[in-house]
Parts: structure tokens; C-alpha cells; sequence
């Protein structure tokens, strides 16, 4: 309770210690995990410093928080890692691969080679893919590629 009316007698003091933790944090982190908050607590500081109640101040910093949080880190997190490579399966998506037995999802069945292995396949769409197309992945669901069938391409069979 002492650390409460700490808090309440010197919010403006608190909002400004919650800054520099949160960006000392995100500092150390690198991972945009905490400079959500420090945005929340810097308009919470604003806001103790003219005499806002508290409550007020803390309804603010959750709001403002979440909606940074909702509106940015997805185009941060695209930003910071756009030059990140791919790497196990997400690297195949995207990739050609040849069709070695016809891909029905409606009989459960389809295979392709792809870098020189075989995968079970399985279409996007229920439209059945000849053996010997040309597919493009993409998505991997668990040991299984997601294809269709690449624009413009005549089977081989």
C-alpha cells in the first residue's frame, strides 16, 4: 500500500521512471517487445504532468499502448527483418517443384520433388494437378507442400 501512495503522490516521477525502464529494456531486448509501453508511459507522463488523476493517467497509458502496439509492429517487425534470410521451410515457399504422382486433395493423395526430395503434396484449390507440372509452393503444412499449379506451364506427362 506504501508503494501505491508512493506512486499516487508522485505519478509524474513514476511515468517518467516507466519510460526510461521500458526503453532501457527494449535497449537490451532488440526485440520491439517493451517501446509499446514506453509510448503509453510517456503520454501518461504528459498527462500527471498537468494534474490529470491517476486513473485517467493509467487508462491512457493501457489505450495508448495497445493501439501503438496494434497499429505498428507488424510494419516495424516487416521493416527491422526485411533483410533476414529465409530459412528451413519458410525457404521453400515460393519454389518450383514437379509433380511425381497427380495431386487431388479430394482422394488424398499427390507427391512432387522439390531440390531433390520427394514431398507429399496436396493443391490450394480441389482442381486436380496432372504428373509432370510445374508447381509453385505456397505453404508447408507439416511434411506436406501446399502448390498449385504455375500459370502458363504445360504438363510433361
Amino acid at each position: 500500500m506504501e508503494l501505491f501512495q508512493w506512486i499516487l503522490q508522485n505519478s509524474v516521477m513514476f511515468w517518467l521512471l516507466m519510460v526510461v525502464v521500458m526503453l532501457v529494456a527494449e535497449l537490451l531486448t532488440l526485440g520491439l517487445t517493451t517501446i509499446w509501453f514506453a509510448f503509453g508511459a510517456l503520454v501518461a507522463l504528459v498527462l500527471a504532468a498537468v494534474g490529470s488523476p491517476f486513473a485517467v493517467q493509467f487508462g491512457a497509458f493501457a489505450v495508448v499502448s495497445l493501439l501503438v502496439m496494434a497499429l505498428a509492429r507488424n510494419a516495424a517487425l516487416e521493416h527491422f527483418n526485411h533483410d533476414r534470410a529465409r530459412t528451413n521451410v519458410d525457404a521453400l515457399v515460393g519454389q518450383k517443384a514437379i509433380v511425381t504422382q497427380s495431386i487431388s486433395n479430394v482422394k488424398a493423395q499427390g507427391q512432387a520433388v522439390l531440390n531433390g526430395m520427394e514431398w507429399t503434396a496436396r493443391g490450394t484449390t480441389e482442381e486436380e494437378i496432372e504428373e509432370g507440372a510445374v508447381v509453385v509452393v505456397r505453404n508447408v503444412s507439416g511434411v506436406k507442400l501446399i502448390v498449385e499449379k504455375e500459370e502458363g506451364t504445360v504438363d510433361r506427362a
